[in-house]
């Protein structure tokens, strides 16, 4: 579905007039507030395929920081290799890499670990590799990024939109404190289990990606 069809299945739910743009009215932009609510929620639950991407660093030598452009800050990483040496690269913590970098002379050499280190000017993370690179290196980091905030009305959301529906439903009979069909807490119930529906089903397909965080 797309942003605006979210928007008016959910209106039509809580037995309101559809609206022609997300922005038409204020209930309809709080409906629209309500999807990109649920959106973020369903995509923090899971490492939903769909949302897989995969950036690549090109190392050159003697330069150990790079920032990955387009990853934002709210990922998930399924793997990281250096493909040009054949191995996978180890994830280890700040303080580690610190040390490595700071407390004796550097190695250069096959990059080989990896840690996260701030952001860059873009609000993208960034990475130091050691040993520093001592040339050419690719490698690719497979992650899976969160669609970015629903703003235009076509815009169609990568994750199951029927979770999407039902979790903002849910948050809207929340808003109005009313019941007049499934009671908030009944409608939430109903997202749990089709998102351990669809979690299930997803798990069959990328058991790479089974683990979930119930919400």
């Amino acid at each position: 579905m797309t942003y605006l069809e979210l928007v008016n299945d959910v209106l039509v739910r809580l037995r309101e007039a559809t609206v022609s743009t997300v922005s038409e009215t204020s209930y309809s932009t709080l409906i629209g507030k309500f999807v990109n609510d649920a959106k973020r929620q369903i995509e923090d639950a899971f490492a939903w395929n769909v949302l897989g991407t995969t950036i690549t660093l090109s190392t050159t030598s003697g330069t150990y920081s790079y920032a990955l452009t387009g990853a934002g800050q709210k990922f998930q990483v399924l793997d990281v290799l250096n493909v040009t040496s054949n191995i996978r690269m180890k994830n280890i913590d700040f303080a580690t890499m610190n040390r490595y970098q700071n407390f004796s002379t550097p190695v250069n050499g096959i990059p080989a670990y990896y840690a996260f280190d701030g952001i860059d000017g873009s609000y993208d993370t960034k990475v130091t590799l050691y040993p520093r690179p001592d040339g050419v290196y690719s490698i690719p980091f497979s992650l899976t990024v969160p669609q970015a905030t629903l703003s235009s009305d076509s815009t169609i959301v990568k994750v199951p939109d029927v979770l999407v529906s039902q979790n903002a439903y849910a948050r809207a009979l929340v808003e109005r404190g009313e019941d007049g069909g499934l009671s908030s807490s009944e409608a939430y119930l109903l997202y749990r289990s089709m998102l351990s529906d669809y979690i299930a089903l997803e798990g069959t397909r990328y058991p790479e990606n089974q683990e979930f965080v119930a919400v």
